[in-house]
Formats: structure tokens, C-alpha cells, sequence
């Protein structure tokens, strides 16, 4: 049996877990609560001396339509940006260039080791941050047998660097960036395998540090690629400007969480979904229902995190403190407006580009989908 049909019998055993991307043999875990987060923000409070935003969306463009299920994206040197399509393997260069009030979208690259078939495909992408002198870039992306980090150049074959991580019709994780630090942070999924996630040996349910060559990075808790362990499914990373990583993550039938990394430290899959009050356990910051929520990708607008969300159909906009914690409780915006938003990533600009994605199986397409929306954030 060829692995896209294995893992085609894989996802029609989990229909009734569409959504939340649950499974039959996930045990029931010991926590199902939200954490208790601060007051809503006021329009009328003050501003700190970094960039704040209020609530409200202030404007909304739409930068590039026709796009297929776009996952990642990753910005030139020149301004434009380059936007990974997961079910047909392409790589799109979006922009710097116009035409007609869009941003044109040239195809750059095919990696036709990406294997698209449900969750999985070609996945996130960066871009090194010596673009300039090496014209690298690093790509998640599953292939036949595995999910996998490869350097790439444009033009090229993917060079594996990482390689082995689980694989599953669910639960790939993917999403690739270069911190403050330096180094390359990805993000897996546990492959709908609970055991993955608590077992330090495996890399699926983990998010991993390195080299841009793949190996573990100097000062990782456990000499290995593994920076924090006990996660699900996490699809979106980001820095604040005190250099604290957050990340979103899918829960199973409850709780969505935001979390703050930190290195070694284990946030409770399959133990917990939500928050556990256990001192073993990290808890989630922010936590919504799988059905207001269930984000993927995560950006840092000034000092707000935004969260783009797949079956929630919105942005929440979560007000965090350079020290690493919540100013106030998040909002949502965009609710409904564009359908399922897969990611976030804050441009040279200060705006933040959305991506949709209603062509991929669970959404309802309009004619110019899937389509890149540039979010610009009032000031409060």
C-alpha cells in the first residue's frame, strides 16, 4: 500500500474529527479549563513606550487572489516575499512588483518531494537571514516517508538537513523561522501519535532548534534538537520584543491555546488540553473552544500577537508585555470576513500579511481565493 493511501485510510477514520483533528485513541486527559486572563483592553488607556494596538482592525487590503491553499511565507531582502502553496508543492514569489493593485505572484520553484495529500505537503518556509550573501532558504516540507527541514536554493533540489520527523495524515506541524537568537526554530506535530510527544527521543510533538546545517544549537536543554516538548500540534511561532517565543497550538475536542516557550520545559499532551494548575506542566497563557479558535499561524505586531485562525475564522489579537506576559485579554477581529486564515507574518512594513485558505477541503472558496491580506493594526 502506497503511503498516500495509507494516510488517505488514515484521515477517513478520523472524519468525525474533522475539525479539531482529534483521535479515537487519545486518552482523556486531566485538565479542561481556560486559564483566567486579564480585562479586556480599553480604547482609552494610555500608550507604553512601545508600538500598542488597539482592538480594531484599521484597514484591510487584499495584496494577491488565486492562490491554492498558500501555509508559509518568508520575506526577500527586496520587499517581496516568497509563499509556499501546500497541496501542489509551489513556491510563489509575491511582489515587490505591481500590477492592476496586486502584487504580482511569479512561480519561482516546484519541490516535487512535497508530498500534498491532507495536512500534509509543502509547508513553512524561511528565508536565512544572510539572504543577501547566500541566497538560501530552509523548507518543511513531507515527503513520501516523513516530514523532513531541507536548505533549498531557487531553481534547485531541496537539501535535506532534517530528517525522520513523524509523519501523518494530521497533526505535521511545520512552521519554520529564524529567531533573535540566530537560530532555525521548526514546529511538529505529534503525527497522531500521542507517545511522541512526552517521548524526548522522538521528534514529532516538539518544537525543535538549530544550525542552519540541522544540528542542535548550542545552549538546547537536552543536547538534541529539542527545545520544549508535550505539544500537539504547533503551527505558529513568533517574538515579542523582549525576545520571549510564543506559539499556537491545536488542542484535540476543547481548548486551543496560546503558550509561552520556554527551553525544556513540557506543556502536557497528552496529559492535559487546557490548564492543569500542575507545576509539571507548562499552562497555556490564552486558551479558546476548538470552535472560536483553532489557529495556526502566529505573528508580533508591535506588542500584540496575532493568531490566524482556521476554524474560528478570525484573528485574535493578544496584547503581551515585553516581560512576556498578557497586557490584557485578547480580542478577536475579521471574524468570518475572509473564512479560514492560516497564517500570520508581520511585513517590512509594520503591517501583517494573512493568508486564507479555503481551498483546502474545509472551507467555502469565493472566486478569488485563496487570497494574501495585508492587516494594518489602529493605533490606540
Amino acid at each position: 500500500m502506497s503511503l498516500r493511501r495509507a494516510r488517505n485510510g488514515i484521515l477517513a477514520a478520523l472524519t468525525a474529527f474533522t475539525f479539531t483533528a482529534g483521535c479515537s485513541e487519545e486518552p482523556d486527559t486531566i485538565a479542561s479549563q481556560a486559564p483566567t486572563l486579564p480585562a479586556a483592553p480599553s480604547s482609552a488607556a494610555p500608550s507604553s513606550a512601545t508600538a500598542t494596538f488597539s482592538p480594531r482592525t484599521a484597514d484591510v487590503k487584499t495584496l494577491a487572489t488565486g492562490l491554492r491553499v498558500p501555509w508559509g511565507v518568508a520575506f526577500l531582502p527586496d520587499g517581496g516575499a516568497l509563499v509556499t502553496e501546500r497541496d501542489s508543492g509551489r513556491i510563489v514569489q509575491v511582489g515587490p512588483g505591481s500590477s492592476d493593485g496586486r502584487l504580482t505572484v511569479t512561480e519561482v520553484g516546484m519541490i516535487r518531494e512535497a508530498d500534498g495529500n491532507s495536512e500534509g505537503g509543502l509547508l513553512g518556509i524561511a528565508v536565512s537571514p544572510q539572504y543577501s550573501q547566500d541566497k538560501t532558504v530552509f523548507l518543511y516540507y513531507t515527503s513520501n516517508k516523513d516530514n523532513r527541514i531541507a536548505r533549498w536554493r531557487l531553481g534547485g533540489r531541496p537539501e535535506p538537513i532534517v530528517t525522520g520527523i513523524p509523519i501523518s495524515g494530521v497533526h505535521n506541524g511545520g512552521r519554520l523561522a529564524f529567531g533573535p537568537d540566530g537560530f532555525l526554530y521548526a514546529t511538529t506535530g505529534d503525527a497522531a501519535t500521542v507517545g511522541n510527544s512526552q517521548n524526548l527521543k522522538s521528534l514529532g510533538g516538539k518544537i525543535l532548534r538549530m544550525t542552519p546545517d540541522g544540528k542542535p544549537a548550542p545552549g538546547n536543554p537536552f543536547g538534541t534538537l529539542v527545545w520544549s516538548y508535550g505539544h500537539r500540534n504547533v503551527q505558529g511561532i513568533a517574538w515579542d520584543s523582549g525576545g520571549h517565543l510564543w506559539a499556537t497550538e491545536f488542542g484535540q475536542n476543547t481548548w486551543d491555546e496560546i503558550n509561552r516557550i520556554e527551553p525544556g520545559k513540557n506543556y502536557g499532551w497528552p496529559r492535559v488540553e487546557g490548564a492543569a494548575g500542575q507545576g509539571q506542566y507548562v499552562d497555556p497563557v490564552a486558551a479558546w473552544t476548538t470552535a472560536e479558535a483553532s489557529c495556526s499561524g502566529a505573528a508580533i505586531a508591535g506588542d500584540v500577537l496575532v493568531a490566524a485562525c482556521l476554524r474560528g475564522q478570525r484573528l485574535w489579537l493578544v496584547p503581551v508585555r515585553a516581560d512576556g506576559t498578557l497586557r490584557a485579554a485578547p480580542v478577536p477581529a475579521l471574524v468570518g470576513e475572509y473564512g479560514r486564515l492560516r497564517d500570520a507574518h508581520t511585513a517590512p512594513d509594520g503591517s501583517v500579511w494573512v493568508l486564507t485558505s479555503n481551498h483546502d477541503g474545509r472551507g467555502g472558496p469565493i472566486a478569488t481565493d485563496d487570497r494574501i491580506l495585508a492587516v494594518t493594526l489602529a493605533p490606540a
